[in-house]
């Protein structure tokens, strides 16, 4: 038995690949291609994983999945069921997340649009933090808490100042101002937390220290205007379990604690939103070659449409039909919308054979393909979630008719 992408629910063994306990041929027997398919088991792995090196580490550590990665319901139940709180950034999450049971009190929210719905239902269900990027927004919160005779606590996400990123507040002494003359004014808010989220894929030690950075500066611009911020929030972007697996996790762990500490940021509570390592590499397609160009170029029936490249996933791709083959040629992989821009991968590493029907997964779709999805014209994909030897179906587009929340 050997894995396939380096995650233990998915291996090849006589030449066949199975899918946790199922074999893959009874899936194809069973379902057209393309099919996403969601391995619950990685899923419970990842967070456990995840759990275990950030609560060695920290005592005061909560955690809280970013809806954004993947808001399929079925996916979010499982994530509720392992204790993780939500991080979510609208009115369609906020109310699913109520729908399927994530307690108030671990439920924050915030994102660049604010409105009085989200506001409104946030205070109304007395969610834990409302997350601000916009200081404009505290107003908004300040009087619709008023309303509800409701002190609302609320986060700051300050900009990381990476890359001229326009998310977040810009604390210089304008916005330093207003930020204290709206606090010593508004008596339903409370400023609890302060939130820096610095990049994706997340993979070197120094980009956590960057935005620990931030934070730190941000604190001490803070604290000379006597405001006193409990909680500090690190965001998330740590790569697919996979890709950092769990010695690495716990050394950047580790580090973060040790750049705090030099930092001498002292807090009562540390958040992570972690997304993408939770399930990223728990949902693969099983896609199929439906041409072959001659200069070695290979086109799926799936494309950037479902699989798109600003969900920025670290993409794997293999041969299922020649599985034990070596995969060790050069081969480039295009989707079927009809664009040149539709490329998957070029001069990928993939089996000398090359035919039309053969089966190829795609690993490592699990985060953003489906929040990030643009439909085109073309079928959606059926959704299976896998556990052991039983196969769900989660999204069927004749049944359930798109896989957006409402």
């Amino acid at each position: 038995m050997r894995n396939i992408s380096g995650n233990p629910y998915l291996y090849k063994e006589n030449g066949n690949v199975y899918l946790d306990s199922v074999l893959l041929n009874e899936i194809i027997n069973r379902y057209e291609t393309p099919i996403l398919i969601f391995l619950e088991n990685r899923i419970r792995d990842n967070i456990r994983t995840f759990l275990r090196v950030f609560n060695s580490e920290f005592n005061n550590f909560q955690c809280y999945y970013s809806f954004k990665a993947n808001y399929l319901s079925e996916i979010c139940k499982i994530v509720l069921s392992e204790g993780i709180g939500a991080e979510i950034v609208g009115l369609p999450e906020l109310k699913l997340a109520l729908r399927i049971g994530f307690p108030p009190n671990k439920i924050i929210i915030g994102g660049p649009y604010l409105t009085k719905e989200v506001i409104e239902l946030s205070i109304e269900h007395k969610i834990k933090e409302i997350i601000i990027y916009n200081l404009n927004d505290i107003e908004k919160v300040n009087s619709i808490a008023k309303n509800y005779n409701y002190i609302q606590d609320i986060c700051i996400r300050v900009n990381s100042q990476k890359y001229n990123s326009k998310l977040g507040v810009k604390l210089d002494e304008k916005k330093l101002g207003e930020l204290e003359k709206a606090y010593k004014s508004f008596q339903n808010i409370k400023i609890k937390t302060i939130l820096s989220h610095y990049s994706t894929q997340m993979n070197d030690i120094n980009q956590f220290k960057q935005n620990i950075s931030s934070v730190a500066d941000n604190l001490k611009l803070l604290s000379k205007r006597g405001i006193i911020v409990d909680n500090i929030n690190l965001g998330g972007g740590f790569p697919e379990a996979t890709i950092m697996p769990e010695k690495q996790l716990k050394h950047i762990a580790i580090e973060i604690k040790n750049i705090l500490e030099e930092f001498e940021i002292y807090y009562k509570n540390i958040y992570f939103e972690p997304g993408r390592y939770f399930i990223g590499d728990a949902g693969l397609f099983v896609s199929k070659i439906v041409k072959i160009d001659e200069s070695r170029w290979i086109f799926l029936n799936i494309g950037n449409h479902i699989c798109p490249k600003f969900a920025r996933c670290s993409l794997r791709f293999y041969n299922a039909s020649q599985i034990n083959k070596p995969h060790k040629y050069k081969t480039s992989i295009a989707g079927i919308i009809p664009t040149d821009q539709d490329v998957l991968a070029k001069d990928y590493f993939f089996t000398e054979s090359l035919k039309e029907g053969d089966l190829v997964l795609v690993t490592n779709t699990g985060a953003y393909c489906l929040t990030f999805s643009n439909r085109f014209p073309y079928s959606l994909p059926k959704i299976l979630l896998i556990n052991e030897t039983k196969v769900k179906s989660i999204f069927d587009q004749q049944i359930n008719g798109d896989f957006s929340i409402t």
